[in-house]
């Protein structure tokens, strides 16, 4: 028999309640040894899980969604059913004050368990959490959701003495329908966000031609018993505006430090740039690469190819929806510099398991740097960021004060290894690959690159943080 205690005071209950909600969470019955039901309680309490549960969905929606009646409309079922199991449980034990006990433990176990995701949630936005747990945030809500209903089952079933088969029975059901609830109400959340499909406007889609042939157009040629620098950026993943703004801000670095103006390219996938600069595409860049091939001088000349993006092993991420562009891929990559007869190659490539793109694209007249290695993510990739992790250390703070490539490289590595130690971050591990040949050509290459009248103080700016 459940004995419940008499109300005393609505603040005494509220927080006898609280602390019923708290052993709950643990599946103990001396929640139902403290709890304190009242209509104004669970009223209350009704008010308080529907304002946590609107601020969670909030975060998850962030600034693009919008308040949708419908889904607190579907989370107030939830405490419903558990007043309708509390008039059973009343009847079946001629306890008429256990009427509100289940519907007020849910409610105060849902309300701190919102609050606890809208924590996680909103330290995931601010980039604050291990990088691993964010491919096990939806699954952890879902536990948690779901525990709680069960909590509710689990500590009745155990103080009423319900025999095993009952128990088993009312925990597989109840386990089904949250489950099946929860992969239903997906589509109506509280604060929901309305997919818009993708679109490629019509003056975009004439643009690109114009836009391609006027950067072909564009790129001088080299002169005779003098190294010039080429450069091509690449901004693979139109939905980060960090990948337009990082090849963006490189190419004025390298135009107006480095001297490659009139012999920079940039292809960038992001909508706001679609009717300005050429789209990122297998077939825009190997144009490009093959123009740089026929206007530089082979034997003095050398390409400095810069790609950020999204990536997987073997897969550099290209991305224009709702174009269905082709991935870059190692082989293809190698490939497309071999047709454009460029000699000299510094390929510099920033997105997650970049490493894995190093054999194929070795040579001996060749240095590839990647942000990571090829079993290893890189970090940095979101929409507040002006850089990757990678972009900052090296072009943006290391480029500004050393005086060669490898300098230049290791203080970018030293750097970004104190960032992802001090975010607890899996090491990403930059790598460095030159060839034999290049070893020996890259200082006097750099006599170009790095004269001492253009070096700058470094830059102040703080790392973008990861995502």
């Amino acid at each position: 028999m459940i004995d419940l205690k008499p109300s005393i005071n609505f603040w005494h209950d509220f927080k006898s309640n609280q602390t019923a909600g708290m052993w709950l969470f643990l599946g103990s019955r001396r929640a139902l040894q403290i709890v304190r039901p009242s209509i104004l309680q669970l009223i209350f309490w009704g008010i308080l899980g529907g304002l946590a549960n609107s601020l969670f969905s909030w975060l998850i929606a962030g600034e693009a969604g919008e308040f949708n009646s419908q889904g607190l409309v579907s989370y107030a079922l939830w405490p419903f059913l558990a007043l309708i199991v509390g008039i059973f449980l009343s009847q079946r034990t001629n306890n008429p004050r256990l009427m509100l006990v289940p519907a007020l433990l849910w409610l105060v176990l849902d309300t701190h368990i919102a609050l606890l995701q809208s924590l996680i949630q909103y330290l995931g936005n601010l980039d604050y959490l291990p990088y691993a747990l964010y491919d096990y945030l939806p699954m952890l809500f879902m536990v948690l959701f779901v525990w709680q209903s069960l909590a509710v089952v689990w500590v009745f079933s155990r103080e009423l003495h319900w025999p095993w088969w009952e128990r088993a029975l009312i925990i597989g059901a109840t386990l089904f329908t949250l489950v099946v609830w929860q992969m239903s109400v997906k589509s109506q959340p509280i604060w929901k966000v309305e997919e818009q499909p993708a679109t490629f406007a019509e003056d975009a889609l004439y643009a690109q031609p114009q836009l391609l042939n006027k950067s072909l157009e564009q790129i001088q040629f080299g002169e005779f018993a003098k190294t010039h620098w080429y450069f091509v950026g690449v901004a693979g993943a139109s939905y980060q505006d960090v990948f337009k703004s990082e090849v963006l801000r490189i190419k004025e670095q390298f135009d107006t430090r480095f001297g490659t103006f009139g012999r920079s390219v940039a292809l960038v996938n992001n909508p706001a740039t679609r009717t300005e600069l050429p789209i990122a595409s297998r077939t825009s860049l190997e144009l490009v690469l093959r123009r740089i091939g026929q206007q530089m001088n082979h034997e003095s000349d050398i390409l400095f190819l810069y790609m950020t993006s999204h990536g997987l092993p073997n897969q550099f991420e290209i991305e224009n929806a709702p174009l269905d562009l082709a991935q870059v891929d190692p082989k293809w990559l190698r490939e497309a510099l071999d047709r454009s007869g460029i000699r000299w190659r510094v390929i510099v490539i920033s997105s997650c398991f970049s490493g894995s793109f190093i054999p194929a694209l070795q040579s001996d007249n060749t240095l590839i740097i990647t942000a990571a290695a090829a079993d290893r993510e890189s970090f940095g990739c979101n929409n507040e960021a002006d850089y990757t992790y990678f972009g900052r250390a090296f072009f943006d703070q290391a480029m500004r004060e050393q005086q060669s490539m490898q300098t230049s490289f290791q203080q970018a590595k030293a750097t970004i290894s104190q960032w992802e130690s001090a975010q607890g971050f899996e090491p990403s591990e930059p790598q460095w690959v030159i060839g034999k040949n290049m070893e020996l050509m890259l200082p006097q290459l750099e006599q170009s690159l790095f004269p001492p009248s253009h070096l700058q103080p470094s830059s102040t700016l703080e790392p973008a943080s990861a995502p």
